[in-house]
């Protein structure tokens, strides 16, 4: 099999043909030839206007349902859902049913997604059956292709628990994955504490919640020696602490969502459930802080943190609506958006380059004999994100009807390619 793409700006930093306009020539799943004006007959061609390519990108915490869920979304239509958006790997976590506790699981989750455009790399629990109680079979899991370990969408909050873990982790040089939340400040909240809450009536979820959990974690992990991430930052304050964890040496990183980066809590005026997520939208002094944090190299990598939920599941009253929104689909057109003065290499390498690094996975690049693992994009096209752009099986999104800028048009994997309108 072969396939060409025509007259694409390569952005990989690592190439020799960073930042040059060439035709890429992919044959049986490796980078064959790149040059001007390459001709192949028969080949699949894909080609446009603008178009750039660029290592594939990588989600590095997104929930496909399965098993357990599949009603919601399943493998199949997350992988779709990450193609949709650009991306040709994902990490799943282990919030399923069972959940991902067990090398069973992560057998199973490889198993169904080895042959695909897009690699699905499972998130070992870090407890048995997500309890926080005791440690999963981690050193089983890591053997059988687990890539990190967390809980999940539900925190650990034993510090016991999560020093054993980052302990273990040691032994294989993996890392941690943390929410970091203090569900016992804000396990009631529906959304930030502060003016905005008061104004609605709603319960809030204090900042400090975020912190004082971000500031023990730092602290075991400076005790342990290990390396640890948080995914889902959303406050100045958490940005504050990274940045000086980071400054004396302990092996930590983060990343922050998309929408985080679009909303505040004012857009919940008007109580759009859509928009009810967990860590919840902040003000727009936290949002001008995590923009800073990415622009300053504090923040590491971007994370969808897409949840699917059912129709169900979000209309009803704010209070009794699950949180969180699906991402994979509307995350390069909402962080382009959000972030209109950070350079397309500066994006590509937060979406591509720095989670294979943090999670220690084989570098994706563009040059001549490299396994095929590209996104092909346009970065400047805009447009009004609708159904047709949707691939997951849920609808929960509050970017339908939203301009958004920058587009993935294809994705090319090993032997696999999916193209995209």
């Amino acid at each position: 099999m072969q396939i060409l793409i025509k007259s694409v700006k390569i952005v990989a930093p690592q190439s020799p043909f960073h930042g040059q306009i060439q035709d890429i020539l992919v044959e049986n799943g490796v980078i064959a030839n790149i040059g001007s004006g390459i001709a192949a007959e028969g080949a699949t061609v894909i080609e446009g206007k603008n178009l750039h390519a660029g290592p594939g990108w990588m989600d590095v915490f997104a929930q496909f349902c399965d098993p357990g869920q599949e009603y919601k979304e399943d493998l199949r239509s997350g992988a779709s859902a990450a193609a949709r958006g650009g991306f040709t790997t994902v990490m799943v976590v282990p919030n399923t049913q069972p959940a991902i506790h067990t090398k069973t699981q992560v057998e199973y989750i490889l198993s169904q997604s080895r042959y695909g455009a897009v690699s699905v790399l499972p998130i070992g629990a870090i407890s048995k059956n997500l309890e926080g109680a005791s440690l999963a079979e981690m050193y089983e899991m890591r053997q059988t292709g687990a890539v990190a370990f967390s809980d999940g969408l539900k925190p650990v909050q034993a510090s016991g628990i999560l020093l054993k873990a980052l302990q273990y982790v040691k032994a294989f040089d993996g890392t941690v994955i943390q929410i970091p939340d203090d569900q016992s400040i804000s396990g009631h909240g529906l959304m930030n504490e502060g003016v905005q809450s008061t104004r609605l009536g709603m319960a809030g979820k204090p900042a400090i919640a975020e912190e004082i959990m971000l500031r023990r974690d730092i602290e075991l992990a400076r005790y342990t020696e290990s390396r640890i991430h948080f995914t889902g930052i959303s406050t100045r304050r958490s940005v504050e602490l990274i940045a000086a964890a980071k400054a004396q040496g302990v092996q930590v990183t983060c990343s922050v969502t998309p929408y985080h980066l679009l909303f505040t809590d004012g857009d919940l005026s008007g109580y759009n459930s859509f928009l009810k997520v967990n860590p919840p939208l902040r003000t727009e002094d936290d949002v001008q802080a995590l923009k800073d944090a990415i622009r300053d190299g504090v923040v590491d990598c971007f994370a969808t943190h897409h949840q699917p939920q059912d129709w169900d599941a979000k209309e009803v009253e704010f209070e009794y609506a699950k949180p969180g929104m699906i991402g994979l689909e509307s995350a390069f057109g909402a962080l382009r958006i959000a972030l209109p003065d950070v350079g397309i290499d500066r994006l590509t390498d937060m979406l591509s380059t720095a989670p294979r690094r943090i999670f220690h996975l084989p570098e994706a690049t563009v040059e001549v004999g490299a396994t095929a693992d590209i996104t092909v994009f346009e970065p400047d096209e805009r447009y009004i994100f609708s159904e047709q752009h949707i691939a997951s099986k849920s609808r929960n999104t509050p970017f339908l009807g939203k301009e958004l800028k920058g587009s993935a048009k294809a994705i090319v994997r090993h032997k696999q390619f999916i193209l995209h309108p």
